[in-house]
């Protein structure tokens, strides 16, 4: 029977692989992602290294996926990250995929009664933050003996923030664990003994990153770099979508005051925020509510914004990891995209910056004021989600129809468990919410408003 033909199941399975991607707009898989596909189907233990940006999300979702039991009501693959950014990232590009198995992410920031509703129906798939996977293992009795895969994504990035007891802890709960696979955008992390490997297929893409990554450096010659930021910006342009980085939270304050002033659109993002502020901040700069996005090191990882044309270090981070991770979130998936460095020009360049030997560019005559771009996109929230039985198709028919949207005044959709949000053209985004309010979406009435 065709069956039982290994040439016949290859050719299935490849078919069903171009059928996901084609979601993502990809014709074929790169060639970390190829390696990844066949060391992964093999069943064997993997550690992917490879820039960020370069795929590896799909790179182990997509053999993973097709390795699921369609017929077992409970968790068989279990993906564990070290920020809840990661972990809803994950689970945007597990539901885009439509595979038909249902997915779930908890973290902490997030009410523990919510995991329970979402987790009442057993996911295939459960992504999460160690330290709240731990935590649900020890209050819910979930049977664990179908966690056949362990993914331990950016695992470095989990020991280094101290995740090790709680990963060893859930690693001890899995009794029935066939198969591991770990990745990094870096090789400086040793894997730890309790992993516990055996003999891993080592695919190692590092040194094939940048290659569509500029890295340029601007003097300030003052200091206080505040004024050299605004000509950068005007030089850059604020049509480009881009991630300005600093390294403390108080720095942000300032450098926001200072944007605000000048008329630099923005939103926030770092720890000090609640995590029902960094969401929205991140989905209105997903949907380009917002072009820039100021952030600590909270964004160097974990974000999949392949809009992202720019990335600016308003101030270097002590080391060449953080550098290169910042780096990672622009030039994503064969785009280009450019890294600039604000630097005092009477401060030498560390050492890791001198060894890159970056382009100067010269903004001394740029002039902040010349500046000034139009928002395009307002975000409006929406008092129903996917718990609520409710399609982007049915948010997208009710713009449409009642709100009497054309198709390019529509934006981006972000549908989430109890709510969405939407992109919709920013001139006319009060009519349509007035248009749209206390409408029914399927069986919910629902209220709209600009956020």
């Amino acid at each position: 029977m065709a069956e039982n033909n290994p040439e016949q199941k290859e050719i299935i399975s490849n078919e069903r692989t171009r059928s996901l991607l084609s979601k993502f707009e990809i014709t074929d898989l790169n060639p970390m992602q190829k390696e990844a596909y066949k060391s992964i189907h093999s069943k064997s233990d993997v550690v992917l290294l490879s820039p960020t940006g370069t795929g590896k999300t799909l790179a182990f979702l997509l053999p993973l996926i097709e390795q699921l039991d369609a017929n077992c009501g409970e968790l068989q693959l279990l993906i564990l990250v070290p920020s809840r950014e990661l972990a809803q990232q994950i689970e945007q590009v597990t539901r885009k995929m439509g595979s038909g198995f249902k997915v779930n992410s908890v973290y902490g920031g997030r009410a523990g009664t919510k995991d329970k509703i979402d987790l009442k129906h057993r996911p295939a798939i459960l992504i999460g933050t160690p330290g709240r996977v731990a935590d649900r293992f020890r209050r819910d009795n979930y049977p664990l003996e179908h966690i056949n895969t362990l993914v331990l994504d950016e695992f470095d990035k989990s020991l280094e923030i101290g995740f090790e007891a709680e990963m060893t802890e859930i690693l001890d709960a899995l009794p029935n664990v066939q198969q591991r696979i770990l990745t990094s955008a870096t090789n400086e992390a040793e894997i730890p003994d309790f992993v516990g490997l055996q003999k891993p297929v080592l695919i190692d893409f590092i040194e094939d990153g940048d290659a569509q990554l500029t890295i340029k450096t601007i003097f300030s010659p003052e200091k206080d770099k505040l004024e050299s930021l605004g000509k950068a910006l005007a030089f850059i342009g604020q049509y480009e979508p881009g991630i300005i980085f600093c390294n403390y939270k108080e720095t942000i304050q300032r450098v926001s005051e200072f944007l605000n002033n000048n008329g630099f659109d923005h939103e926030c993002f770092h720890g000090g925020m609640e995590q029902f502020d960094r969401e929205r901040a991140l989905i209105k700069f997903r949907n380009g509510t917002n072009q820039l996005l100021l952030a600590t090191d909270l964004a160097a990882r974990g974000l999949d914004i392949p809009e992202i044309k720019f990335i600016l270090h308003y101030q270097l981070p002590p080391h060449l990891k953080e550098f290169t991770h910042r780096n990672g979130r622009t030039a994503r998936m064969n785009r280009n995209g450019s890294a600039y460095i604000l630097h005092y020009e009477r401060e030498p360049l560390p050492n890791f910056i001198q060894d890159i030997n970056p382009k100067n560019i010269n903004i001394k005559n740029q002039d902040i004021a010349a500046l000034s771009i139009p928002v395009k996109w307002k975000t409006v929230y929406i008092t129903g989600g996917r718990r609520d039985k409710i399609s982007k198709g049915d948010i997208a028919g009710l713009f449409f129809k009642q709100g009497q949207l054309q198709k390019d005044q529509l934006g981006v959709i972000e549908l989430q468990q109890t709510c969405a949000y939407v992109g919709v053209n920013a001139e006319i985004v009060q009519d349509v919410i007035e248009k749209t309010n206390n409408s029914r979406l399927k069986k919910k009435k629902v209220r709209i408003s600009l956020i």
